[in-house]
C-alpha cells in the first residue's frame, strides 16, 4: 500500500483561528503601522542631515553655550544679562512663558466659573450681562484682544508723573503696575515653614472632616478651620521673631515713580487678554455643566430645607465637575500655547526669545525642536494633571 502524509488534526483550522482573532491582528497592525512610522522618521532625519552637511550648515545644540548678546526686559525669576547664554535666555523665556500660563488659568477659571453662573442666575441684568461678554470675547480673535488691552487700555493711561494711586502703596500708569516689595528679615523662614504646616494640617482637616461627615452625617467647618491655620500659623511665626518683614514701597517723585517694583504693560496685556478671552470659553462650558445636572437633585436638595446657595455648592456644582473638568483641560492647554502671541506686543516669552536666537544663529532646526519639546510637554504635564483630577472627581459606584 502507498504511504500517504499523515496531517496533524486541527493545525489548518489553528492558524486560520489564529488569524481570525481580532486580539492577535490587532497587535499585528500595531507592530506594522510601528515600523512604518520608525522608518519614516529615520528617512526625514536622514535626510535632513544628508541636505545640512550638503549646504555646509552646522547641526548640533552646542551654540546654546555660546554669549547671547541681547537684553530681556522681563526676568523676574532668575538673573540675565547681555553676556547670559543662549541656554539662559532661553531658560528665562520659558519661565515668563510658564508665568503667564499659571496665572492666566486660575485667573480665567475663576472669571469663567462666575461667567459661567451668572449666565444662570435668575436676575435678567447679570443674565444679560454675562451673555454679552461670552458672546463678545469669544468671537473676537485672541490677538485682537492683546492689541485691545495694549494699545487702547494700557497705552492710553497717565503718564508716570500722573499716576493712578490704588490702594496699598500700588499705583498704575501707562508704564505699567508698580507695587511693594516685601523684604524678609532674619527668621522670616520660620513662616514659610509654618505656611507649609498650615497647608499640610487643613489637608489632614479636611479628610477628617469628610470620614465624619459620612460616618455621622455632621458637618465641620473646613473653609474656616482652613483659613484659620494658613494665616494664623504665619502671623504667630512673625509675631515670635518680631516682624521680621519690611516693604520697598514706590514712591511718586514729580516726575517718575521710584522704589518698589514694576509689571510691564506687555505682560498686562497678554495675562489680562488671555485670561478675559479664555474665560469666555470656561463660561460656557460650566454652564452646560450645571446644566447637565438633573433639576431633581435642586429639587430634591430644596425638599431637605437647603437654600440655593447652599445646594448650588454642595449639591449641583461637585456633580458639574465631572462633566466640566475634561472639557476644560482643552481650554487650559489651548490658553498655554496661545502665549506664544506674546511676540506681537514684545514679551520675551520662550517663543520670542527663540525666535531672537534663530536670527542670530540660523539655527532653525534646532531652535524649532525646543519649541516642540517645551510646549509638548507643558501641554503633557497639564493633561496628566487634569486626567489624574477628573479620575478624582469621578462618581465611584458601589
Amino acid at each position: 500500500m502507498a504511504s500517504q502524509d499523515i496531517t496533524p488534526v486541527g493545525t489548518d483550522s489553528a492558524k486560520a483561528s489564529l488569524l481570525n482573532d481580532p486580539k492577535i491582528r490587532g497587535y499585528i497592525y500595531q507592530v506594522v503601522v510601528l515600523v512604518v512610522l520608525v522608518g519614516l522618521v529615520y528617512w526625514v532625519v536622514n535626510n535632513t542631515i544628508a541636505n545640512l552637511q550638503r549646504a555646509h550648515l552646522a547641526t548640533g545644540f552646542g551654540f546654546l553655550d555660546g554669549r547671547s548678546g541681547f537684553d530681556i526686559s522681563s526676568h523676574p525669576f532668575t538673573s540675565y544679562s547681555s553676556d547670559s547664554t543662549y541656554i539662559n535666555a532661553l531658560y528665562v523665556g520659558f519661565l515668563n512663558t510658564l508665568l503667564v500660563a499659571v496665572v492666566g488659568i486660575i485667573t480665567a477659571t475663576i472669571i469663567g466659573f462666575i461667567i459661567g453662573v451668572g449666565r444662570l442666575s435668575h436676575n435678567w441684568l447679570i443674565r444679560k450681562l454675562c451673555t454679552v461678554y461670552v458672546e463678545v470675547f469669544r468671537n473676537i480673535p485672541p490677538l485682537l484682544v492683546i492689541f485691545f488691552w495694549y494699545s487702547g487700555v494700557l497705552a492710553v493711561l497717565p503718564q508716570a508723573r500722573q499716576s493712578i494711586a490704588l490702594p496699598f502703596s500700588t499705583f498704575l500708569n501707562n508704564r505699567g503696575f508698580y507695587f511693594p516689595v516685601p523684604i524678609f528679615g532674619e527668621g522670616a523662614w520660620l513662616a514659610g515653614a509654618a505656611f507649609i504646616l498650615a497647608i499640610i494640617g487643613t489637608f489632614f482637616v479636611r479628610r477628617w472632616a469628610y470620614k465624619r461627615q459620612m460616618a455621622t452625617g455632621q458637618q465641620f467647618p473646613v473653609l474656616l478651620t482652613g483659613l484659620a491655620l494658613i494665616v494664623g500659623l504665619p502671623l504667630l511665626a512673625f509675631a515670635l521673631k518680631g516682624f521680621p518683614l519690611t516693604f520697598n514701597r514706590p514712591v511718586l517723585g514729580s516726575f517718575n515713580l521710584s522704589g518698589g517694583s514694576l509689571v510691564g504693560p506687555e505682560f498686562m496685556s497678554l495675562y489680562l487678554a488671555l485670561s478675559f478671552y479664555t474665560a469666555s470659553f470656561i463660561a460656557e462650558i460650566v454652564r452646560s455643566g450645571i446644566r447637565g445636572v438633573g433639576k431633581g437633585q435642586s429639587e430634591a436638595a430644596h425638599a431637605l430645607g437647603l437654600r440655593a446657595g447652599t445646594t448650588t455648592r454642595l449639591v449641583v456644582v461637585p456633580q458639574a465637575l465631572r462633566i466640566i473638568i475634561p472639557p476644560l483641560s482643552s481650554q487650559f492647554l489651548n490658553l498655554t500655547k496661545n502665549s506664544s502671541l506674546a511676540v506681537a506686543v514684545g514679551y520675551p516669552d520662550l517663543f520670542a526669545v527663540g525666535g531672537t536666537i534663530l536670527n542670530q544663529t540660523g539655527r532653525s532646526i534646532e531652535v524649532v525642536t525646543i519649541f516642540i519639546i517645551v510646549y509638548l510637554s507643558l501641554s503633557v504635564l497639564t493633561s496628566l494633571f487634569m486626567n489624574w483630577f477628573n479620575a478624582k472627581m469621578a462618581l465611584v459606584e458601589r
